[in-house]
């Protein structure tokens, strides 16, 4: 067997961990002025399951607010367990922050995008993520931090 035929990753389960939708002042907030403002906040995690397991978990939350009061507030917790074998830990990290976040988000999208909907707002269409951008951002964030450290 050669390195490439060892390799390997899998979806083994998507699923979804934890799902939240507040729209804390209606009835009246349908009566103001429609201008929302929406922040969208991206979290994630991962955990070893086995050799070759880890679950992996993408956070999202929207919040839109208008008029400075909160219209409404949706949340996901995408969840996926994936195999991944064969790949050194620089690698298997590369994956947990980059491919299996792209396979989880739009699960995430579409689950946000009927919560909000079903809250009796405007259709919401989150828009894409370039993880492998976030996640180079995060390499470059911890160099700093562990240049500082050593200081």
């Amino acid at each position: 067997m050669t390195e490439e035929q060892k390799q390997q990753i899998g979806i083994q389960k998507l699923f979804t961990k934890d799902i939240s939708f507040e729209n804390p002042n209606s009835p009246f907030i349908f009566k103001d002025k429609w201008k929302p403002e929406v922040s969208v906040e991206l979290n994630n995690k991962s955990l070893k399951l086995d050799d070759q397991n880890y679950e992996v978990v993408l956070s999202i939350t929207v919040t839109i607010k208008t008029a400075d009061k909160v219209a409404c507030l949706a949340e996901v917790h995408q969840a996926g367990i994936f195999l991944i074998k064969g790949f050194d830990e620089k690698t298997i990290n590369e994956i947990l922050g980059n491919y299996c976040l792209s396979i989880l988000f739009p699960y995430s999208r579409e689950t946000i995008s009927e919560l909000i909907q079903k809250g009796g707002f405007q259709p919401f269409y989150l828009q894409p993520v370039d993880f492998n951008a976030l996640y180079a951002q995060k390499l470059q964030q911890q160099q700093k931090d562990e240049g500082k450290t050593k200081h």
